[in-house]
């Protein structure tokens, strides 16, 4: 693990969790992800070729949306070090990631989903 981390037990970001979505940034019309809504950048920030195995992968992985313990399973790796190589990604534009949803969010989705079936 000390390799594929750089030696880092870390990640540069605290938000990700195991619940968090990533995606791989797909540049838009105009060069950037997202159609340049955000501070994304494009298809100019390819992987350098010094990018480890496990980058390449997650990357691909996230061409579809997957949650951080989804990838570290796909990968076979632990979950803290799927954050650092996802972190690193996401610091350099070529992930994104959508934080979990807070717990205010999960209940006013529970008492949605109750009143979806009181109604049937």
């Amino acid at each position: 693990m000390y390799v594929i981390t750089h030696g880092r037990a870390a990640p540069t970001r605290n938000t990700l969790q195991p619940e968090t979505l990533l995606l791989a940034a797909d540049p838009g019309a105009d060069g950037h992800p997202d159609g340049g809504r955000s501070s994304l950048r494009g298809p100019d920030r390819a992987l350098p070729v010094t990018a480890t195995r496990e980058q390449v992968a997650l990357l691909r992985l996230c061409q579809v949306q997957l949650s951080v313990a989804e990838v570290a399973a796909y990968l076979r790796l632990p979950v803290s070090a799927v954050t650092v190589v996802a972190a690193d990604l996401i610091d350099g534009g070529h992930l994104i990631f959508r934080a979990p949803a807070s717990r205010t969010d999960l209940e006013i989705l529970k008492e949605v989903l109750d009143g979806l079936r009181n109604l049937v």
